[in-house]
């Protein structure tokens, strides 16, 4: 059996793999760009600190070195941030690449069908009328999550899933879901409300390993579907009869794809805050980078990760001493180029006619 071009085969004992030369080159060039983007961000704040400090700090923490005299700034109230925006960016990130897989849509993810918006309404409601405990938001949070995506899958499916009906039905959810978060920030206390306004805007501000943790608990969990997934997404990829023909059960993937999806995006949702657009950009950024036919896993996760810890430097510095929420800036990226992809998407089923 010949090779793909562009491909390498890697042999682990009796088994071996396709990996595509491209794209380990680009997930290797945005591993890079992270760490560089992340010690970067360590650095910057009301204090400088030097990368080397920077540095010296992480070494301290790891390999329990000498310790530094920044250890507290940059270890106690910069690094929890970074941690949480690197997870909820990756898993943003992932999260896009199922629901476009599966919607087979660029304007399909999680913020644009409502996913995210069921996710904020369930914690906004469980923040202002103190329904839920602390601790246990992470699971409202999914909860209302998948009940959105429930109803989109429901209304979206008419004898197969339709991209265009996907979205829009999405679409006119999320609104939906929109007003009803509204409604409840003028039901609830004052304070309580505008604590969940501003967690409604997409900030990393004040997040701590308690927000982390359930994200990186449900990561780790999840690492074996993960895995699978990756697999999964070169056969849905292909249309509706050459999968059948290699006897791919469509819909059985496509659901499992979108509980994945689901469930990521809401989690993140939980720890950051709704970062409007993340889970849209990563995976198309990512598969123009690879040029692969589907859009792959770990660029998606690397490049959401790489959006996240970008915009939220630039909320914190930009306009000092005003910090803005980092969902601001995701959302000025975002915003015109999901108008862009709407043009685009016109423009070329015009010319189809």
């Amino acid at each position: 059996m010949t090779r793909p071009a562009g491909f390498a085969v890697l042999r682990a004992g009796r088994g071996s793999f396709l990996l595509h030369r491209r794209a380990a080159l680009v997930a290797a060039l945005l591993g890079v760009a992270l760490a560089v983007t992340a010690v970067a961000y360590l650095c910057v704040g009301e204090s400088f600190v030097s990368p080397a400090e920077v540095v010296r700090v992480l070494c301290s923490a790891v390999g329990g070195g000498q310790p530094s005299p920044d250890e507290f700034v940059v270890g106690t109230l910069r690094m929890p941030r970074l941690v949480v925006g690197l997870l909820a960016g990756a898993a943003f990130g992932v999260a896009g690449s199922f629901i476009q897989t599966v919607a087979r849509n660029p304007l399909a993810s999680p913020d644009v069908i409502g996913v995210t918006q069921g996710a904020g309404a369930a914690t906004v409601a469980a923040m202002t009328f103190n329904v839920a405990a602390y601790d246990t938001l992470p699971y409202v949070s999914i909860l209302g999550g998948l009940t959105a995506a429930s109803l989109v899958y429901v209304f979206a499916w008419r004898k197969g899933l339709h991209a265009s009906r996907f979205v829009l039905i999405g679409i006119g959810i999320s609104v939906a879901l929109g007003s009803l978060t509204q409604l409840f920030l003028t039901k609830g206390d004052y304070l309580v409300a505008q604590q969940a306004k501003v967690w409604l805007t997409g900030s990393l501000n004040g997040r701590g390993y308690d927000h982390a943790a359930p994200l990186a608990s449900i990561l780790l969990v999840l690492t074996p579907a993960l895995l699978w997934a990756a697999r999964a997404q070169r056969t849905v990829s292909f249309d509706d009869d050459t999968a059948t023909a290699l006897g791919v059960r469509l819909g059985r993937v496509r659901l499992c794809l979108t509980v994945l999806g689901v469930v990521l995006a809401s989690v993140a949702t939980a720890a950051a805050g709704p970062v409007d657009f993340v889970a849209l950009l990563a995976p198309q950024i990512a598969r123009r980078l690879t040029r692969t036919a589907q859009i792959p896993l770990l660029g998606s996760a690397l490049t959401g990760a790489l959006i996240v810890t970008i915009a939220d430097l630039l909320a914190r510095k930009l306009f000092s001493p005003i910090e803005l929420p980092v969902g601001v800036f995701t959302a000025a990226v975002g915003a015109p180029y999901l108008m862009w992809l709407i043009v685009r998407t016109r423009s070329r089923s015009g010319g189809a006619r």
